[in-house]
C-alpha cells in the first residue's frame, strides 16, 4: 500500500528541511513554493532556502554557544540545511557562513533529485483543503496576505501578529543584585505573584539625563522599504519616547513611583528600569517597555549604562519590525500541530522562533513529527535538556502568562539561547574556584554535554564511544 503524501507549504529553510526529513523517512512530499509565480519584497531568486538577509548561521561552537549546539544536534539528525551549509561554507572565523547562491542551489538540487519529493510552483491562497490531511505550513515572516488572512480567520483575531515590538531580554545571572532589587510597584501582589516580581535598576538624576541623551544620540536602524513605519503609542521605541521630552521616560516605563531601593531605602531613585521574568525557568528577564530600533551594538553599549546591568548578557536584543507569527503556546500542541485542526502543523519563523538555524530546526522537528504520524510510529517530544527540546518548549509553552493583563500576548519570538535550558551547576574544578567567564563557560559545557547525550538518545543514535567499539 502506497503512503499518502504530506504537503509542505513554503520552500524556505523550514519548509525545505521539513520536506527532506519526511522524504528521508520514506514519506512522499509535495512541496508548494509560490516563487516565481508570486514574488516577495525580500526574495530575489526562485531558489529554495534563499537567504534574504545575512549569510551567517552564527557560531559553530557546540561547547559554549547555544546555536552551535543546535548545529550539532541538527547534524546528528541528518539535516539538509546543515549539510548544504557545511558544503558551501565561506571563511567567517568561528561562525558558519555560507555562499548564499551555492547554498540555495544545493538545497534545491537535493530536493529536486529526491524521488519522494515533488515541487509544485504555485501560491496556496488559503488554508489547505481537507483532502490534504497532513500539511506543514512553513511560510515564514513574509507569509502571503491571502494565506495570513485565512490563518487569522481560522485561529482568531489575536492569534496572528503582523508586527513585532521586541524589548531586550537579559540573562538573570548577569544582573548585579547588589545594585538592583526585587519589588513589584507598591508591593502589589498579582495573581501568582509575591510582591517582588520585578527586578528594579535605580538611576539618579545625572545617570538618567546621560541615559536619555545616549538614547537620542544612539545610532538607529532604518525600516526597510517594504516594512513601512508602524509606530503607534502602544509600542513606541524607547528612543522615540526620549525624543518627546526629557521627562517622558520618567512618567512612562521608567517611573520611580511605588518603589523603594532595598539597598538604600533613604534615597529615592530619580528613575527606575524594571525587568520582568520572561520564561517559566526564571533564567531570562525582559526589559519592560524597552522596544527599540537602536542598532545592536548601540543597545549593548547604552543599556549597560543602567546601574545593575553593567555586565549584562543579552539573550536577545530589541527590535521593531514586521513579523507574521502565531501565538503558538495557545494554538499549537507540543508537536507543532494546530490544536483545532489535527494534521495541520506549522514550522519555522511563523511559529515564533528567530534565526535561520532555529527556523530550519523547527522545520526538522515538524517533518519528523509528521513522518512519524503518517507511518504510525509514535515519536516522543525531544527532551527539554536538548537544543531541540528547549527551543520547542519555548514555542509551545515556555513563556510567562501576563498576570496584569489577562489574555494579552506575552509570547515573543526568540533565538535559541542557554536561558531556555534547564540549568545545571558548573562542575567543580579541583583546587580551583571558578569565577566569572570561566564559571559561565564551565556551566555551558555541562549543558551542551548533557544535551548531546540526550539528543543522541532521542534520535536513536549510539553514543560515539559505543559506535566506535
Amino acid at each position: 500500500m502506497s503512503t499518502q503524501p504530506v504537503h509542505v507549504v513554503g520552500g524556505g529553510l523550514a519548509g525545505s528541511e521539513a520536506s527532506w526529513q519526511l522524504a528521508e523517512a520514506g514519506v512522499p512530499v509535495i512541496l508548494h513554493e509560490m516563487r516565481p509565480v508570486r514574488g516577495t519584497d525580500a526574495h530575489k531568486t526562485q531558489g529554495l532556502a534563499e537567504l534574504v538577509c545575512s549569510n551567517s548561521f552564527r557560531s559553530d561552537d557546540a561547547e559554549t554557544n547555544a546555536v552551535g549546539l543546535l548545529h550539532a544536534e541538527m547534524r546528528l539528525a541528518n539535516s539538509l540545511i546543515m549539510s548544504c551549509g557545511d558544503a558551501n561554507q565561506v571563511p567567517a572565523g568561528g561562525a558558519l557562513a555560507v555562499d548564499r547562491d551555492g547554498f540555495s542551489d544545493a538545497v534545491t538540487a537535493k530536493l529536486e533529485a529526491h524521488p519522494l519529493v515533488t515541487i509544485v510552483r504555485e501560491e496556496v491562497e488559503g488554508l489547505p483543503p481537507a483532502e490534504w490531511d497532513k500539511t506543514i505550513i512553513a511560510t515564514g515572516p513574509l507569509t502571503a496576505p491571502s494565506l495570513a488572512a485565512a490563518i487569522a480567520e481560522a485561529t482568531g483575531a489575536d492569534a496572528l501578529a503582523f508586527f513585532d515590538a521586541i524589548a531586550p531580554i537579559v540573562h538573570f545571572d548577569s544582573i548585579d543584585l547588589d545594585t538592583a532589587w526585587f519589588q513589584s510597584r507598591y508591593d502589589k501582589v498579582g495573581p501568582g505573584g509575591t510582591g517582588k516580581d520585578y527586578i528594579n535598576c535605580p538611576m539618579d538624576k545625572d545617570q538618567y539625563l546621560a541615559f536619555v541623551e545616549a538614547l537620542i544620540d544612539g545610532g538607529k536602524t532604518e525600516f526597510k522599504e517594504w516594512e513601512g513605519t508602524p509606530y503607534f503609542d502602544g509600542c513606541l521605541p524607547i528612543e522615540i519616547m526620549a525624543e518627546r521630552g526629557v521627562e517622558t521616560l520618567r512618567h512612562g516605563p521608567m517611573k520611580p513611583m511605588g518603589l523603594t531601593n532595598a539597598h538604600n531605602p533613604e534615597v529615592k531613585a530619580y528613575a527606575v528600569v524594571q525587568l520582568r521574568q520572561d520564561n517559566a525557568l526564571g533564567t531570562l528577564y525582559n526589559m519592560v517597555g524597552f522596544q527599540t530600533k537602536l542598532k545592536y551594538a548601540e543597545q549593548t553599549r547604552i543599556f549597560k549604562m543602567i546601574p545593575g546591568l553593567e555586565n549584562a548578557e543579552f539573550a536577545r536584543l530589541g527590535g521593531l519590525h514586521r513579523n507574521t507569527y502565531l501565538n503558538s503556546p495557545t494554538l499549537l500542541d507540543g508537536s507543532l500541530q494546530l490544536k483545532s485542526r489535527p494534521g495541520l502543523r506549522f514550522a519555522g519563523q511563523i511559529t515564533g522562533c528567530e534565526g535561520y538555524v532555529e527556523s530550519a530546526a523547527i522545520g526538522l522537528l515538524a517533518g519528523r513529527f509528521a513522518a512519524a504520524e503518517r507511518l504510525g510510529r509514535p515519536l516522543p517530544l525531544p527532551p527539554v535538556t536538548t537544543a531541540f527540546g528547549a527551543l520547542l518548549n519555548h514555542i509551545t509553552g515556555g513563556h510567562i502568562v501576563s498576570d496584569e493583563e489577562p489574555g494579552k500576548r506575552s509570547f515573543q519570538p526568540m533565538n535559541v539561547n542557554f536561558g531556555l535550558f534547564p540549568q545545571i551547576e558548573a562542575p567543580k574544578s579541583e583546587g580551583k574556584r571558578l569565577r566569572g567567564k570561566e564559571k559561565t563557560n564551565a556551566r555551558r559545557r555541562a549543558i551542551t554535554a548533557r544535551a548531546l547525550v540526550d539528543a543522541r538518545e532521542w534520535l536513536g543514535i549510539a553514543p560515539a564511544r559505543e559506535a566506535a567499539e
